[in-house]
């Protein structure tokens, strides 16, 4: 298996013809003009097509921390690599594995569509599934709890830790450089948090450029890492029943959370309309980004990240026998998010926004220091 470092990525005008591996896929994905339905002619939003990426936006965080770890040393030539994932990261450690010669197991859950775990196999990840959800952190604590297991009971193995890991934001530096070399420069950046890697590297380097830019996060109903109470979500790749590390919640400006019906519908009129769509994190962002152009200043350029393509969920947000069992079909979001004045004013159970973001551990430890 090769092992030599990959170049740094690289803008589009100097990318040689031909990858001569597919990590050199990774990296100045596309932007697409998103108007009509989600803003009025001759406004929208610009929308970073990260399902270009082999795998997904979580090419470059897994590429990226797997390179670092073998540089420090703390992951050895052929060590496994054992992690957490709902899919899109498993991809990308499949992409990392094969790039740099590690056997990879992704621990997942029943929630992982059947597609993305068969396709993980043929990749030649091992895919690893809990059978029940940890009684207070859901099911991404008893994956985690299942990847100690076993890096526990296997020598050499390493944890790219995404929730934690500094080099997963550091890895997305490079997309703040291609949305300045695109666009010229970005008002509003709306995204999804999931590990809060994304959010925390695409903004930091665009800030250091723009200071004032405007940060929306876009989080799912019942997840808990704004300060609501954490709850059974149907969506996957945003959200999150524990709260991760990379989360910066000082760079907010505001956070909205989407339903999985009204992320369904801004997920189908953008394939109907615009033929670029995705899953979960891709409707719920368009929504939001949609309504941001609709109410900032005419000329704001808003860049929205779109994290995927719809591939892997057209057993879920695209077949209509599925959404209308989970009764997500005929519910058209409002034109406007419901406003509370704190995070965990009250339980939101569609799309909300909050002008007010804070850290809800540090707010619990402030109350316990209090005490």
């Amino acid at each position: 298996m090769p092992s030599a470092p990959l170049p740094a990525l690289r803008t589009g005008a100097s990318r040689p013809p031909t990858a001569r591996r597919p990590a050199h896929l990774v990296g100045d994905t596309p932007i697409l003009w998103v108007d009509e339905p989600f803003a009025p002619p001759g406004r929208g939003f610009h929308a970073k097509l990260e399902g270009a990426n082999p795998g997904g936006l979580k090419d470059r965080p897994a590429l990226h921390m797997v390179r670092e770890a073998r540089r420090r040393g703390d992951l050895a030539p052929g060590a496994p690599l054992v992690e957490s994932s709902s899919g899109t990261l498993g991809l990308g450690l499949a992409l990392a594995g094969l790039t740099y010669g590690h056997p990879v197991t992704v621990v997942s859950d029943p929630g992982m569509e059947p597609p993305v775990a068969r396709l993980l196999t043929a990749l030649g990840a091992r895919v690893v599934q809990v059978a029940e959800p940890h009684p207070e952190g859901g099911w991404q604590e008893a994956r985690r709890r299942r990847v100690a297991e076993l890096l526990a009971r296997t020598p050499g193995a390493y944890c790219p830790d995404q929730y934690r890991n500094p080099d997963n934001a550091a890895a997305y530096r490079p997309l703040a450089a291609e949305l300045i070399a695109q666009l010229g420069g970005v008002d509003v950046l709306v995204a999804a948090v999931g590990t809060g890697g994304h959010f925390a590297g695409v903004s930091a380097g665009l800030r250091e450029v723009f200071p004032r830019l405007r940060l929306i996060g876009v989080d799912a109903v019942g997840s808990a890492i704004f300060g609501q109470p954490a709850g059974p979500r149907l969506m996957r790749g945003l959200g999150s029943s524990i709260h991760p590390e990379n989360v910066d919640y000082a760079a907010f400006t505001e956070v909205h959370w989407v339903s999985p019906a009204e992320a369904v519908w801004a997920c189908r009129r953008l394939a109907r309309r615009h033929y670029a769509s995705g899953g979960w994190s891709v409707g719920a962002v368009a929504l939001v980004a949609g309504w941001a152009a609709r109410t900032y200043p005419a000329g704001t350029r808003i860049a929205a990240v779109f994290p995927d393509g719809p591939h892997r969920y057209l057993q879920t947000v695209y077949d209509d026998a599925w959404c209308r069992e989970h009764g997500l079909l005929g519910r058209t979001p409002r034109p406007e998010p419901d406003d509370i004045a704190a995070p965990d004013a009250r339980v939101v159970t569609r799309w909300t926004r909050c002008a007010r973001v804070r850290d809800p551990l540090a707010r619990g430890l402030a109350k316990a220091g209090a005490r």
